[in-house]
């Protein structure tokens, strides 16, 4: 089908490649420089217009698309775009906001502003970082299957347990799979013989109870669960909804907040967080707030140099683990170069939900590893998939290396895949696919 991107930034230029192998992709963006870049570097149609004008849409072609993605950096600009083609074509169209009050009044009524789906990038980012806390070492979590399977990515130190052990002797888990080894940038697919290598990043899929388990495994010294002392620094929506989330889950963290105003605002919303009004990069504050004896502290100011500088202040003192938002992409990997341990980019993450929503072959959630070095698929099996009627070993072998079945859930049962487990109709599947060969397993599943 024709996908119509609006907004050629990170979010944009990531959905458009992922796209542009099996649809017809037209991208618009004011900025004409990045249009002859996405000209040049994808096989997409880039046009430099306004998004929110009926011509710059029609010249994209918008009254033959099935989908319109409204992805600039401005939410006012997505809900107007979406309204705008509402108005003059029956594409589904899929919003991507900051301000969780957009988000709460479309939930309210699922039509307000011409929006099919609406994707809020503050309130993903602060769920992906709950979900990491509480597994020690992990890197990324997904739920997949209503809850009932969960993906996580871990990093390898060199100190751990499972550091220089093979798969076989490192799968004592019932109900897990070791799906990838990401190492030195390359993806392998594990063997029994594989050795678990320092540094490597270890993707598995199973139970959340046997995927808590391994993370106890990785990472013995690090103390899970809600006992655990979390501190987040800066009261931004990010922050706020970590905390609010933490809440939930039974947590009682600790936010620092340097702005009085917001402070107050914050204590009074979060009865279960003690809000504390302080500037972060200030030790000695730190330190007399035994700062040093947290778990995890998540750096969610607005300012990336900020965020690395509080994350590698609460290192120094002795805090286990550091989360970090960083808004620019190319820093991620530098940030964990010199001492974050997981930097969270809102971009990717909320580049991977509506990824999901495009993907041919029926996916039902999708999770990307590394950004693009892999996937990890939920499929419902039809008749017409390689995997229907078959034992895993014999439809494995008609696909290309780089394929895992992960987990199975059948009649809302969790089921470990073996060889000689038969897939059946109606089975929800959860796959590791190397980014390789993604486009060419999908539509065969």
């Amino acid at each position: 089908m024709r996908v119509v991107i609006v907004g050629a930034g990170q979010v944009g230029s990531s959905i458009a490649a992922d796209l542009a192998d099996v649809h017809e992709v037209v991208v618009i963006d004011s900025d004409a420089e990045r249009v002859e870049d996405m000209n040049y570097s994808h096989d997409v149609l880039a046009i430099a217009g306004d998004g929110t004008a009926v011509s710059t849409l029609e010249e994209a072609g918008v009254d033959d698309a099935g989908m319109v993605i409204a992805s600039t950096d401005d939410d006012e600009t997505n809900i107007v775009v979406c309204s705008t083609v509402k108005a003059i074509s029956d594409a589904f169209t899929i919003a991507r906001v900051k301000n969780t009050e957009y988000l709460r009044t479309w939930q309210r009524s699922k039509k307000a502003f011409g929006i099919d789906f609406m994707v809020c990038t503050n309130l993903l980012a602060a769920e992906s970082i709950v979900r990491i806390i509480g597994l020690p070492a992990a890197r990324d979590v997904d739920p997949f299957a209503g809850g009932r399977v969960q993906m996580a990515e871990f990093e390898v130190a060199e100190n751990s347990p499972v550091s220089n052990v093979t798969v076989r002797d490192a799968d004592r888990f019932e109900a897990l799979t070791f799906a990838a080894i990401l190492r030195n940038g390359t993806v392998e697919i594990p063997r029994g013989e594989t050795v678990i290598q320092p540094n490597d990043r270890v993707v598995v899929i199973g139970t959340p109870k046997s995927v808590q388990e391994f993370a106890r495994t990785v990472a013995p010294d690090e103390s899970p669960g809600t006992a655990e002392e979390v501190v987040v620094v800066g009261g931004s929506e990010i922050g706020f909804h970590v905390a609010r989330l933490l809440e939930e889950r039974g947590f009682r963290p600790r936010l620092i907040e340097r702005d009085p105003e917001r402070a107050r605002n914050l204590a009074e919303k979060l009865p279960d967080t003690v809000v504390m009004e302080s500037d972060a990069t200030d030790t000695e504050f730190l330190e007399r707030e035994h700062v040093g004896d947290a778990d995890l502290v998540v750096a969610a100011l607005e300012s990336d140099e900020k965020n690395l500088l509080v994350s590698l202040l609460a290192a120094r003192i002795g805090v286990e683990r550091t989360v970090a938002i960083i808004d620019a992409t190319e820093y991620v990997d530098l940030f964990e170069a010199v001492g974050v341990d997981v930097g969270v980019n809102p971009r990717e993450v909320v580049a991977e939900e509506i990824t999901r929503f495009t993907r041919e072959g029926g996916a039902e959630n999708v999770a990307l590893i590394e950004s693009d070095k892999a996937e990890v698929l939920e499929i419902e099996v039809d008749d017409a998939s390689i995997l229907a009627g078959r034992e895993i070993r014999e439809s494995i072998q008609q696909l290309p290396e780089g394929v895992v079945v992960g987990a199975i859930t059948r009649d809302r049962e969790f089921i470990t895949p073996r060889g000689d487990t038969v897939v059946e109709a109606g089975d929800h599947v959860v796959l590791f696919v190397d980014a390789a060969v993604a486009s060419e397993v999908t539509p065969r599943l």
